[in-house]
């Protein structure tokens, strides 16, 4: 009985790890009478002596009822029996549970679906322990599904497992390791309590095993385990730079380091497209008070499947409070510019933002802290800052191209690095044939990155969806050819896949669009999270484009830029260019944010981080490994510094003894009554020898042992006369009626240690005061105190247990 309990209790505690993937706490209370019920099923089949192959599935067949009465009670019998309508609904749940899962990025809300699956996916958990640890006796090895649970919020979420969990589950399955030891010491009569001696009688015999190494028992050793797994690496420094960051709204914690995580952001971004409720992200004011795309991402690679991250460098004057940014690439001198200065405000609730959102092209940034552009795609982040709360103030001199403009460029050829045109050999020749078809009657590149986004818009009969599959060659090739449904994701991704091909040099871009002005601010949302490509036209640089459907019918708040809408007629009246990525002011009525149908956020960049990048720092190579060094040491002199704080105590209290007049406690001490300079005295005494390895025997007296150390290591004259001295103060304060005067003893203590130290080896003395082994003893005795305190819990349990079991 014992063995099973304390196998759900194992499989429960480590239900715990999973606490970070979800948004609510059904999940537990669901997952915790799934866990009894596979523990009723198990006292079940022991109670009847069932062989071990039965009890897996009477654990089955009870999880299958209590999944019935909790999720299909109206379409069972009695509540609890399945019946074909029941079976059906908890099919049909499962699917929409794996679809809900499919849909959302960590924290999940716990759906009925999604409830579902978890409590099933625990209860199944804790059938295999109960199988491993109670039928086949093997409690080890049921630390496998254990671990199997643990591997999945350390696969899916970007943080580490919270201690507090990982102790809790480690406790648990402890926990089951012990009862497994009591059930098989049971079978050999009831155990004998016998309490420990913590010190020996006398020195251990020539060639026996040391008791110390016996005397720690399993508890010991798993909770001494436990401790050391959640607290030296928090003492230890890192080896490599920790990722730095991870995008969204919520999460917790925060690293800091060097460099940080190139996120794939486009490759999850569907994670997060249906959040039940949108969040305000940002807000901003501008001077023009036009609504833009902030740009957060620039993804420039595509290795077939999707866009990626390149690395991003941040040099130290291309600091923002440096003063104006990098020139933008591509941007020439004749181009018209419109200044615009934005203040934007990020809202709290964002955690661990390391990259600003941005109109393009920002000039200049005031903004607090250590914040970096790469000069390439004048992307800002930092490896020390977060965003959170952050305001600060963009002016940007944004590109105000024409269609006659774009076209006079003619088919100048791009003097842009040649990653933003590569394409991969094995990309499908029907998407090489579209993009050639299309663009086939193009006079220019402008006028083929006008026909390619028509195409998406309104030409080739695109349609918005949420309800596609992710990022391969098929899939874009069926999303092109076949399908042409989407979201922003595919819109984006093919329509600069499609420039490549036709020679455009493209990449896409991962932010916001502009959103809605509430009460004179723009309110920019969850919702409003989206992906563009960005096309490059020498002269004119990156300029952005919209393929995906705006309004209703897809983004809500996508705008398609002016310069690549149908030429107005000669008659038409002109109208005001918005800005990039920015269309007239008439589509930016104001609406009520949650109202749209898109709910849409930033995929968490942790949990699809591509690795690390070292960011180019003013420090050099040997600065920073001397400061880590530097860290280690200090780390390491902890020991150290603690035994150099207990002698100078020591010291003082020996000077303050030593100053009082005869008569006072330092000359003459009461019966009963020990002076403390004796005290600090025979202590730092006692240390003294402990450090340097001098052995002291527990049976003798303090006048046996000075008597045998002035002998052993042949003290001079005044050393012995020394040590004698302290040892006759210490037997008459400890034996003594009247101790009587007792003379200064700090000389005395320091001619003892120069004499033993003349006789230690010089590797001893070193360790001696780098390394005193007389602390290091100290936090052992601590351990073993804090251990005992368990043993102690632990037999009077046990005698309570026999008081009953006599009672």
């Amino acid at each position: 009985m014992r063995l099973t309990i304390a196998s759900g209790a194992a499989a429960f505690t480590a239900a715990f790890l999973l606490s970070p993937l979800f948004g609510g706490g059904n999940w537990f209370w669901t997952s915790l009478g799934a866990v009894l019920a596979v523990m009723g099923a198990g006292l079940l089949s022991s109670r009847l002596a069932l062989p071990a192959w039965a009890a897996p599935l009477v654990g089955l067949a009870v999880t299958w009822i209590y999944l019935t009465f909790a999720f299909t009670s109206d379409k069972a019998w009695a509540l609890l029996v399945p019946t074909k309508e029941s079976v059906v609904e908890l099919v049909r749940l499962l699917g929409v549970g794996w679809a809900d899962i499919q849909r959302y990025a960590a924290p999940v809300p716990d759906t009925e679906g999604i409830t579902l699956l978890t409590a099933s996916g625990v209860a199944l958990i804790a059938i295999v322990v109960d199988l491993f640890a109670v039928r086949l006796r093997r409690a080890a090895l049921a630390g496998l599904p254990l671990l199997a649970l643990a591997m999945v919020p350390a696969t899916i979420l970007p943080d580490p497992i919270s201690w507090p969990a990982f102790i809790l589950a480690a406790l648990g399955f402890i926990g089951l390791l012990v009862a497994d030891g009591h059930e098989r010491v049971g079978r050999w009569g009831r155990a004998v309590l016998v309490r420990r001696t913590r010190v020996p009688a006398g020195p251990p015999a020539a060639g026996s095993m040391p008791a110390n190494g016996l005397r720690l028992s399993g508890k010991r050793i798993g909770f001494a385990a436990i401790a050391m797994a959640v607290l030296l690496p928090a003492l230890l420094p890192a080896m490599e730079p920790v990722s730095f960051f991870t995008f969204g709204v919520g999460g917790t914690g925060a690293g800091r380091g060097n460099s940080i995580s190139i996120p794939n952001p486009i490759a999850n971004l569907k994670g997060q497209l249906e959040l039940p409720e949108p969040q305000e992200v940002l807000s901003y004011t501008n001077s023009d008070n036009i609504p833009r795309y902030l740009r957060i991402y620039a993804l420039d690679t595509f290795d077939g499947q999707q866009f990626g991250m390149t690395e991003p460098k941040g040099a130290p004057q291309n600091r923002t409070d440096n003063g104006p940014l990098p020139e933008p690439t591509g941007l020439g001198a004749g181009t018209p510019k419109k200044n615009v200065v934005t203040d934007i405000r990020i809202s709290d609730q964002i955690e661990r933002l390391a990259f600003l959102p941005l109109p393009y092209p920002p000039r200049q940034i005031q903004v607090d802290g250590d914040w970096r552009a790469d000069v390439d795609t004048l992307m800002v982040f930092s490896t020390r800052e977060e965003a959170a709360g952050l305001e600060y103030q963009v002016q940007t001199s944004e590109p105000q191209p024409t269609a006659d403009l774009l076209d006079s460029i003619g088919d100048r050829e791009p003097n842009v690095d040649p990653r933003y045109l590569e394409v991969p050999d094995s990309l499908s020749p029907e998407v090489r044939q579209l993009a050639a078809d299309l663009t086939a009657e193009a006079g220019s590149r402008y006028e083929a990155a006008v026909t390619l986004q028509r195409f998406f818009t309104t030409d080739g009969g695109f349609t918005y969806n949420l309800r596609t599959q992710g990022h391969s060659a098929s899939a874009l090739r069926d999303f092109l050819l076949r399908d042409r449904a989407g979201y922003c994701e595919q819109f984006a991704a093919s329509m600069a896949v499609l420039a490549r091909l036709v020679g455009i040099p493209s990449r896409v871009a991962i932010g916001y669009t502009g959103g809605v002005q509430l009460a004179g601010r723009w309110s920019v949302g969850t919702n409003d999270s989206h992906s563009w490509p960005e096309l490059y036209f020498e002269g004119v640089g990156w300029l952005p484009f919209e393929p995906t459907p705006a309004g209703a019918a897809g983004q809500g708040s996508a705008r398609v830029p002016e310069y690549s809408q149908p030429r107005p007629e000669a008659t038409a009246v002109a109208t005001a260019a918005p800005t990039s990525g920015a269309s007239s002011v008439a589509d930016d009525t104001p609406q009520d944010p949650r109202a749209r149908r898109n709910i849409r956020e930033l995929e968490a960049e942790g949990q699809s981080a591509a690795g690390t990048v070292d960011v180019d720092e003013s420090m050099p190579l040997i600065g920073m490994i001397g400061i880590g060094a530097a860290a280690l040491a200090l780390v390491l002199l902890i020991p150290a510094a603690i035994r150099l704080l207990t002698r100078t105590r020591r010291v003082r209290s020996l000077g303050r003894d030593d100053a009082e007049p005869s008569g006072d406690r330092a000359g003459t001490a009461s019966p009963g009554r020990q002076p403390s300079a004796v005290v600090a005295a025979w202590a730092e005494l006692d240390d003294l020898l402990y450090d340097y390895g001098i052995a002291r025997v527990p049976s003798e007296s303090p006048r046996a042992l000075a008597r045998r150390l002035a002998e052993q290591y042949e003290l001079e004259d005044d050393p012995a006369a020394a040590l004698a001295s302290i040892a006759a103060a210490v037997e008459r304060v400890l034996y003594a009626r009247d101790p009587g005067r007792i003379g200064p003893m700090r000389q005395d203590l320091r001619t003892v240690r120069k004499a033993l130290a003349a006789w230690v080896p010089r590797g001893r003395r070193v360790r001696a005061v780098l390394l005193p082994p007389s602390t290091l003893r100290r936090l052992r005795g601590f351990g073993e105190r804090l251990l005992d305190g368990f043993d102690l819990l632990e037999t009077v349990r046990l005698r309570w247990t026999a008081a009953q079991k006599g009672s």
